[in-house]
Parts: structure tokens; sequence; C-alpha cells
């Protein structure tokens, strides 16, 4: 089968590693536009079983990258000042830098050619006359050229949501995955961050819309921004930097799409669907598309259409799960002025581990008793 991949992300990396492995024949061939070495953000993080969902699928991968993880079994919430610490939620992080380049080693010690700095503006350079492949993968993120070109196949939605949020880092090394909130003059300024290296955090800062315009960042350079940041978050980061990677301001786009291919070319990874980074899945659920996929084909043999269908009736349910919680848990960042006014770190802590649904009380009380103990205390009726 003759692939071209657009995108040199986890999700095409997979893909292109499963495939390849399965059947060395396949004429495979990555095409990534950045160079090398140059990726944006800073650590990738896994909730609960990390890696495990790849271990029976590409055994290979699975122990290349585990070694290089950060892990930890708990959270922290930091309401104000007060710290509440919360059991039994495990995590683990890597660096996307090095976990890219991992998989970058991996594929192409498999014998699939990665063409960095290659730009593909249109779908037609891979479908042309002497040129068509029997698959394209658009593995090309959440701004995918090949879903732009295509949206209406595609069925394509994009809700822009409103709150705002800069992606730092820090030298800092911090214990658990944390999640501050700090109230200011202006509103409450939340950081997502966690340890990916040993000397190295991601630094993620989310706002309220109002609240960012309040506190002036519209008008403020990269500099000041970080400054004021930093003066914020002072007692989280000991005196360590907040550190850049070409950050911005951004709002987050919750991307859908009906359809996940158009004849012989699909949709993986961000391109297919975003999920808020508040869950911690979309590395996860980019790699699971391409095991979907991967077995859908093993399954389907030469008929790909048929395996494209295939592909998304059985990824539907699973993912459509994950991707419905993260949307309710972006929206419970978009009242977090509200919630830390009105609950105390105990409620508040409480609300965040029950926000998406799927935890109830019950649930609580295993994964943490003492916390479960504490909100009764306050509210005696769920105890009953």
């Amino acid at each position: 089968m003759k692939i071209r991949i657009l995108g040199a992300g986890p999700a095409g990396l997979a893909f292109a590693a499963l495939m390849k492995r399965h059947d060395p024949s396949h004429d495979i061939v990555v095409f990534e536009r950045s160079p090398r070495h140059a990726t944006w953000g800073f650590g990738v993080v896994f909730s609960d079983r990390a890696l495990e969902f790849l271990r029976a699928d590409d055994e290979a991968l699975y122990q290349l990258l585990t070694p290089h993880l950060e892990t930890w079994p708990n959270i922290t919430i930091v309401h104000g000042h007060t710290r509440v610490p919360m059991a039994g939620n495990g995590f683990a992080a890597i660096g996307r830098l090095e976990m890219l380049s991992l998989m970058h080693a991996h594929v192409e010690s498999l014998g699939v050619p990665i063409r960095f700095e290659t730009d593909v503006v249109s779908i037609d350079q891979m479908q042309g006359p002497g040129t068509e492949a029997d698959l394209v993968v658009a593995a090309d993120g959440a701004f995918s050229r090949v879903r732009s070109e295509r949206e209406a196949a595609f069925g394509t939605t994009i809700d822009w949501r409103p709150n705002k949020f800069i992606w730092y880092g820090t030298t800092k090394a911090f214990d658990t995955l944390t999640l501050t909130f700090r109230p200011t003059e202006w509103g409450v300024f939340c950081a997502h961050h966690y340890r990916y290296a040993p000397d190295r955090s991601t630094f993620l800062v989310e706002l309220q819309a109002d609240t960012w315009q309040r506190a002036g960042f519209e008008a403020m350079g990269a500099d000041d921004t970080i400054r004021l940041c930093e003066r914020v978050f002072a007692d989280d980061l000991d005196g360590h930097p907040i550190l850049s990677n070409h950050s911005h301001w951004r709002n987050f786009p919750a991307i859908w799409n009906e359809r996940w291919s158009a004849g012989r070319v699909v949709l993986l990874g961000d391109a297919l669907r975003t999920a808020h980074f508040s869950i911690g899945s979309g590395t996860r659920l980019a790699m699971e598309d391409a095991v979907a996929l991967f077995k859908a084909l093993r399954a389907g043999g030469d008929d790909v259409d048929s395996a494209l269908a295939q592909f998304q009736q059985l990824r539907m349910p699973p993912m459509k799960k994950i991707w419905d919680a993260a949307n309710v848990s972006l929206r419970w960042y978009e009242r977090m002025d509200e919630l830390v006014a009105t609950r105390s770190p105990v409620e508040f802590a409480y609300d965040y581990l029950t926000r998406t649904g799927r935890v109830d009380h019950a649930e609580v009380r295993r994964r943490d008793p003492a916390l479960a103990r504490a909100y009764e205390a306050l509210h005696p009726e769920v105890a009953s």
C-alpha cells in the first residue's frame, strides 16, 4: 500500500510505525513542514494509564518511551494559599521534543523516511497523476491544511472558547501535577504545571477573558507578560524563571468532524478533534487513533474504503466519551473566578475532581478517602 502521512507528530508517527512493522513492503513517507529538532510547547502529559494502551500493539515503542517518563501518583490543587493534595490520580509526562525525537528514530529505523521542512500545501500533491497514494493520513494538527481544504466534506465545526491561555515552561521541577488558582486584583490566574524532566516543568497559564483584559495583556509585550506571571506565581516558582518557546496567548479551538474521511483521505489526532489540555489526554487520543486506524486497515485488507468506515464506527464511542468530558472540563475553567470565590478549598478540590460527571462520590471515596471525609464534614447529606 502507498501511504502518505502529513505531520510527524505522535499520531502520524505511531501509525507509520504500526503499518511498516506489520508489512515492510508498504510504501510509507511522512512529511513534516518543521525542521527535525523544532517543536512548540514543553511537556506532554498522560493521565492514569500513561502509554499502557500502546503496549499490546507496539511493544518496541512502548519500551522506548516509558523509561523517559516522569511519573507521580497524585495531583495537587492550590486554592489561594491552601494546598489540597488528591490521591488516586496518577499522571506521567515527557518533554515533547524528547518524545518526538525518540519516535522519529523509531520510525526511521523501520525504514520509513521523514521529509522534514517539506510543506505540503494541497492534497493534490498527494493525489496527482503519478503520485496518487492509496491512503493519505492528515495528522497535521489542529490547524490542518488538509482538513481546511475539505471542511465541507469532513463536516468540520470549530468552537473557539473564550478563555485565554499561554504555554510556558520553568526550571522548577514540581513534585506533582499541580493546578494553582491565584486570586488577583484583576481576577483568578490559573497555572497548570507539571514536571516533564528532572529540571524542567510545563507552566501553562490560563485566564478568563475578562481577567485577561483587566490585567492589560492585550497591550503588553512578551517580556512584561512573563514578568507579571512571575509576580503572580512567585510563591509557586520559588525564584525560578518562566521560560518561553515562542509562547503567545491563544484561545482553545474545540474541533469536531462529523466524517473522519473523505475519499482516501483520513484525519488523525488534533486534525480530527481537539481535547482540552485540562484532561491530559490529547496525545494519548492521537496515538489511540493511530492504533484504531491500523487495526481497521489490517482487518480490511485491500478494501481501504471499508476500513475507513470501520475505523470511525469502532473508534467513535470511546473517543467521544473523552471528547465530551474534555468539553465539560474546559467550561469548568470558564467559571473558575466564580468557583474560587464561592468554594472553600476542600469544596473547590472536590468540585474539580467531579467536574466532568465521570467521578461520583463513591469514586471519590475509593480514590481519596481523606478528601471524601473532609467534604462529607461540610456536606453530611452526601454521606448517606
